[in-house]
């Protein structure tokens, strides 16, 4: 029963034996990192080209209309069509650009999606590298995005993109922070940062217990991916297209498929740390439905996040930037003052539970009420 307990570590330890018997260990441990470095590389180009066929058949019977249909059944090959058309168009960079910089942007962004699946258990034992600091390290790898988008508006010599990557700045370094303050309270419940041991100390869903610090991340990763309603960055009644209006063809392709993954990546870290990770019926017993469970949990956020998309208008910048400092700040620093109150508290792991939860909810019944009584002070100006 070990074995099939930590079936995919086994069986990891069976394919990197079995090709350490006809080759050298320095070989054996390379060819293990490209095949790990080439799993990461498909897992965004992958994603985009089914996302991009789920989001416009979900967004499509929102607005009453069938979505893509022509290429291909059910129109299920329109993202390789796009892929093509990205391909075959005309690469071009402005004749100021800073060129080094304009090319390495859309290749660093895509990097820092790609590099988000590391720490990230899709089943027991079926991670890349479960460090430590898994958590900590998935915040590090996010503020690259922010260096990137300011490489590419600056580099670009074109005011609207560099006006554009400013306003993506001050937008993603606002979400940050109460995002990294909802995962800072999932770390101080479960006393780790590694993301297998996290999962592991699910056996209830942290979702349940940490109720508001699950609705404070999936807002600020709607912030963060730069999704509907919080698009201003390339809104078109803004300023063009944003920090990327310079790119074409297969670059642009890059910043696609980067938005595309760090929304399948977001949906993932969302499963992982507050709806049990790949835990579900019957996995501890057979380990192979731990991979379905997370697939299937992470799908249903990102529908989440699509139907929150098709549904939601978008807000002004003010009203952006007010809801991340003025709101989720707030009531995540609340929440996070009072989980570490509790887990220091000495009760039984239940008890813990239920304080968790009735401090989430009176927290998210102040800030509703709150915000409906500046609603009705706006609304009476």
């Amino acid at each position: 029963m070990d074995f099939v307990r930590d079936l995919f570590v086994n069986l990891a330890n069976a394919w990197t034996a079995w090709i350490s018997g006809f080759m050298p260990a320095w070989l054996a441990t390379l060819v293990n990192y490209l095949v790990v470095g080439i799993l990461l590389v498909l897992i965004p180009v992958i994603a985009t080209l089914a996302l991009t066929w789920m989001e416009r058949k979900v967004i499509g019977r929102i607005q009453n209309r069938p979505g893509p249909n022509r290429v291909g059944p059910w129109g299920i090959f329109q993202g390789i069509a796009d892929a093509v058309k990205l391909l075959i168009k005309e690469d071009i960079v402005p004749d100021r650009a800073d060129k080094p910089v304009f090319n390495l942007a859309p290749l660093l962004i895509f990097i820092a999606a790609a590099l988000l699946w590391t720490v990230l258990p899709f089943g027991r034992g079926l991670v890349g590298q479960d460090l430590n600091i898994g958590v900590l390290y998935l915040v590090a790898i996010g503020s690259i995005t922010t260096i990137s988008v300011l490489m590419a508006g600056w580099s670009s010599n074109n005011k609207f993109a560099l006006i554009g990557a400013f306003r993506v700045v001050a937008q993603l370094l606002s979400y940050e922070i109460p995002m990294v303050l909802s995962m800072a309270a999932v770390v101080l419940f479960a006393n780790s940062m590694k993301m297998g041991e996290i999962v592991e100390k699910q056996i209830v869903p942290f979702g349940l217990a940490l109720p508001l610090a699950m609705i404070i991340y999936i807002l600020a990763a709607i912030a963060e991916t730069g999704r509907a309603p919080f698009d201003l960055l390339e809104a078109d009644s803004e300023i063009v297209a944003g920090y990327f209006i310079e790119y074409s063809g297969l670059k642009f392709g890059w910043f696609y498929i980067a938005e595309y993954s760090n929304l399948l990546a977001v949906s993932a870290i969302a499963t992982t740390l507050f709806l049990g990770g790949w835990r579900g019926p019957g996995a501890e017993a057979a380990p192979a439905l731990g991979p379905f469970y997370f697939i299937a949990k992470t799908i249903l956020v990102v529908f989440l996040l699509m139907w929150i998309r098709g549904t939601w208008p978008r807000f002004r910048i003010d009203q952006m930037l007010a809801l991340a400092w003025k709101v989720l700040v707030p009531a995540s620093l609340a929440n996070l003052l009072w989980i570490a109150v509790v887990v220091k508290l000495p009760m039984p792991a239940a008890a813990q539970w239920a304080f968790a939860l009735a401090g989430n909810l009176a927290i998210l019944l102040a800030t509703l009420t709150m915000l409906g009584r500046a609603a009705k002070r706006y609304a009476a100006a």
